[in-house]
């Protein structure tokens, strides 16, 4: 099992970060575990996750087949692997979400796994063992049932290499978003796992002596409140038990801030970190894009909520949408400052496969056509894959302005002080080997990430130790994740403003849009 390098220009690639904690790369591959878990128990199997080690030749050699795939920023690798695996005579499998949305640039591989692994693997090893070559085995969406999940491998990993180890507790998203594609990949009915389920892999991860951060994987781990609400109380009956060896993130819609016994329940059970698709502070461009449950709110009054009940938030947003009045960079800014959140993955927009935005302007002629097959970057560096409402120009200058004012140090660790004075953190955070040689790394390092760093994160360690001394291990990681995004957004800015000279001086030009399926039909001559 391979796991493909994800594109280097990535604003998720924070490897300064992990280089603090001795670590090599933020997640581990939870997919591919758990696909190995679903393999018959005399196959031997193999991981090698090509971010954090090398592929070698005794490694190929050794295997009698290949199995990779993964998400869109990994395309470029995962398509050099098949390249590797054909030269080879290497039988290659490969699935993930990617090879799902795109099959078709994955034709050369022998076969396909599409969709969620577990109903079908038995398909392709049923047909494998039968002597195939080749295949196309496709899960229905969203249907698979996932108490049916095998317990992950997580005997294959290296865990020191990562920051994180990933668990899922559920599948799918209620909310109907135009521009995203969980709903299409994982359906809008959100599967959960059993208690038993979770809490075995929770085991697992005890028992090979992991200790730490345990991120949820969810695509909304509240999508079935109902069904989270019951678990809560027998995970945090299971970290009295261990005496919380584990501290949990996840991911949320905003809505998370009007339950406040959900928020509560989540504090207890040591969840201190949540990511939140905010995308704008603009209402028109929320109801535009079907994402009302952020709408009819206080985002401030949101987010304030979610800190006080100790869960500090990380959130993303997104500039390119089609509702965009005038320059949206002051609002955008403004909101990030009044919320007080410090790490915002800003991007620009990027028609995904599969998405309802990619019918939308696929149907409307404004998809452009060419690009799918390399990656760039991330939707910070390879986004507006699209003829833009507004001029181009002046959404990149948008974009360009907000990454630039929102990771200035002076900003960045002024919401950094702030989000440290409101997070209550009913418990400490506990020591686990390791995070002193972090914390001594760090400060000797915090000064590369640019001029007037090191005198922004003292002024703010010392407001933190004064107001607030429970949040320092917090305010602590969102410095260190500084040491990636203050060099990075400039790196982006840069990028971005060279886009922006080339549309100045007239040497970008529009590639050729897509023609949708009806309107080539109407384009051939007639016979």
């Amino acid at each position: 099992m391979i796991f493909p390098l994800f594109n280097a220009n990535s604003f998720w690639n924070y490897k300064e970060a992990c280089d603090l904690a001795g670590a090599r790369y933020p997640a581990a591959p939870l997919g591919l575990i758990t696909v190995a878990a679903l393999l018959p128990k005399n196959w031997e199997v193999r991981l090698v996750n090509r971010n954090t080690e090398l592929l070698t030749d005794d490694d190929f050699a050794w295997a009698d087949m290949v199995m990779t795939g993964g998400m869109l920023p990994q395309r470029n690798d995962a398509l050099r692997i098949i390249e590797m695996c054909r030269a080879s005579n290497k039988p290659v499998v490969v699935g993930g979400p990617d090879v799902t949305s795109s099959p078709d640039l994955y034709s050369a591989a022998n076969f396909q796994v599409l969709g969620e692994a577990e109903e079908i693997m038995i398909d392709f090893i049923t047909a494998w063992r039968r002597g195939d070559t080749q295949g196309v085995f496709k899960a229905p969406m969203g249907k698979t049932d996932v108490t049916k999940s095998p317990l992950p491998r997580f005997d294959l990993l290296k865990l020191d290499q990562y920051l994180h180890v990933g668990i899922q507790f559920s599948r799918g998203c209620p909310f109907s978003c135009e521009f995203c594609d969980i709903i299409e990949l994982y359906g809008r009915v959100p599967r959960t796992k059993t208690n038993a389920q979770v809490l075995a892999e929770l085991d697992a991860l005890y028992a090979l002596g992991y200790r730490g951060h345990v991120d949820f994987v969810d695509d909304n781990l509240i999508g079935n409140k109902k069904a989270l609400k019951k678990f809560l109380p027998d995970l945090k009956l299971w970290q009295n038990k261990k005496k919380f060896p584990f501290e949990f993130s996840t991911e949320a819609s905003i809505n998370l801030a009007d339950d406040t016994d959900l928020l509560r329940g989540l504090a207890e059970t040591n969840f201190f970190a949540v990511f939140i698709g905010i995308e704008s502070p603009d209402t028109d461009t929320l109801v535009m894009t079907q994402k009302k449950q952020n709408t009819r709110r206080s985002l401030q009054e949101s987010i304030t909520k979610i800190h006080e009940a100790g869960i500090f938030v990380n959130a993303g947003f997104i500039v390119g949408f089609d509702s965009e009045k005038g320059s949206v960079a002051a609002g955008m800014v403004d909101c990030i400052e009044d919320t007080a959140i410090p790490v915002c993955m800003v991007g620009l927009l990027y028609a995904l496969p599969t998405t309802q935005l990619t019918r939308r302007l696929l149907a409307e002629g404004r998809l452009f056509s060419g690009g799918e097959q390399t990656q760039s970057g991330d939707q910070c560096t390879a986004g507006l894959n699209f003829e833009t409402n507004r001029p181009r120009r002046d959404v990149l200058n948008d974009y360009r302005t907000v990454l630039a004012e929102i990771y200035n140090p002076v900003a960045y660790f002024g919401r950094v002080r702030r989000m440290g004075r409101m997070l209550k953190r009913e418990r400490a955070h506990k020591m686990i080997r390791g995070d002193l040689r972090s914390f001594i790394r760090l400060l000797f390092r915090i000064h590369r990430a640019g001029p007037g760093t090191a005198k922004q994160f003292w002024r703010m360690m010392l407001d933190c130790g004064l107001h607030n001394p429970k949040a320092i291990p917090y305010v602590v990681m969102t410095s260190a994740l500084y040491l990636h995004l203050g060099p990075f957004s400039r790196q982006v800015v840069r990028e971005i403003d060279r886009e922006i000279k080339d549309v100045d001086e007239g040497r970008w030009h529009a590639p050729a849009v897509k023609v949708a399926a009806v309107q080539a039909a109407e384009l051939e001559p007639a016979a």
